[in-house]
């Protein structure tokens, strides 16, 4: 299966989100399969670009080859809307959108608006669009995309390991997720704050510096409910810490506001472990059922309770767990999504002048 396309991305592709890790398989996916795969970043900053970076992204931008098949990286694709209008004849374009960007947590109306404007103008001018998960597709009904332009390719996943745990008396559990508002830490916080009685330590892996003001915020709800010999810190690891942290976990905990996929709550899947998350977006579609308990997106008393069980239930948690290892080797791996994405292009691949 061999083919051509330029790949739009922000910032490194080794950068260790979410989006730049399914990139990255995909990019990586698509070489294995034959295809050229022109790959351009177009700086940091996105989706709020200062004047410095939208100048880079229009020259970069210009500089494809007329014609090209040309696949954005949604947290670029949807903030340049006036490139992507006035190029719309000059390139086939293809937006891989892993959630709307005005479905981030935290911005203001103002913010919300403009981003939803600016993605909706993005996303007139597409041939087709690449989502992450079936909860994106729809949440694209309110950009007016039609269905027919929309596929879904979820991320795959590495086959992992089964979990051996901590050994220990406490029940450790983990997070893997970047401090950003999304992803719900203070509330996981506040939640574990009112258990203290139990045995449990908290392991959170995922940059500190993404969003300087939230990790501040959560270093000071930890002091302040006196929890720092409890809640660990670690930042961003590298895929063999990151292994590490899974083998060593009991429980998997992500109380995200939203989730175009959530390929961490997978990962945990894929490893063993009893999850406990929110229903916010994608997360349903992504946790195996049997596998995990989902409570409601910024419910503190029902994470609370959900954690107590898990805390207090060994044979629940036990339960959890079997349904983790029962689905995980039906989980996608990263070549079946890497042979989804290149079937979406093959249509749009060649030229319109052929």
């Amino acid at each position: 299966m061999n083919g051509r396309c330029s790949f739009l991305v922000p910032g490194e592709l080794g950068a260790r989100t979410g989006g730049s890790t399914y990139d990255r398989h995909i990019i990586n996916g698509l070489h294995a399969l034959g295809w050229h795969v022109d790959v351009r970043s177009l700086g940091e900053g996105w989706p709020m670009p200062d004047d410095a970076v939208m100048e880079a992204a229009r020259q970069a931008v210009e500089t494809l080859p007329e014609d090209s098949l040309v696949v954005a990286d949604g947290l670029v694709f949807g903030a340049m809307p006036g490139l992507a209008e006035a190029h719309a004849k000059r390139l086939r374009w293809v937006a891989l959108v892993h959630h709307p960007l005005a479905l981030e947590t935290g911005l203001d109306a103002t913010a919300q608006t403009m981003l939803f404007d600016s993605e909706c103008r993005a996303l007139a001018t597409v041939r087709a669009v690449i989502v992450t998960s079936p909860s994106t597709a729809r949440a694209l009904a309110t950009y007016e995309v039609p269905a027919s332009r929309i596929t879904v390719v979820e991320p795959g996943t590495e086959p992992a390991p089964l979990a051996t745990g901590s050994g220990t008396g406490d029940l450790h559990l983990l997070c893997v997720a970047n401090l950003t508002p999304r992803k719900g830490h203070a509330l996981l916080i506040d939640a574990l704050a009112g258990l203290r009685d139990r045995r449990w330590v908290l392991h959170c892996v995922g940059s500190l510096t993404m969003d300087a003001a939230c990790t501040s915020a959560l270093g000071a709800a930890i002091d302040r409910h006196g929890l720092r010999d409890r809640v660990m810190l670690h930042g961003e690891q590298d895929e063999a810490a990151l292994r590490v942290f899974y083998a060593r976990a009991d429980a998997f905990v992500l109380p995200s506001f939203h989730e175009g996929y959530g390929m961490a709550l997978a990962e945990a899947a894929a490893h063993g472990l009893p999850v406990i998350s929110t229903t916010a977006g994608a997360i349903p579609d992504t946790v195996p059922a049997g596998a995990g308990v989902l409570v409601p997106p910024g419910d503190g008393q029902a994470l609370r309770a959900a954690l107590q069980r898990l805390m207090d239930d060994t044979a629940w948690r036990e339960q959890l767990a079997s349904g983790a290892k029962a689905a995980r080797h039906r989980l996608p791996t990263w070549g079946d999504s890497a042979a989804r994405f290149a079937s979406a292009l093959v249509a749009l691949e060649t030229p319109s002048d052929e």
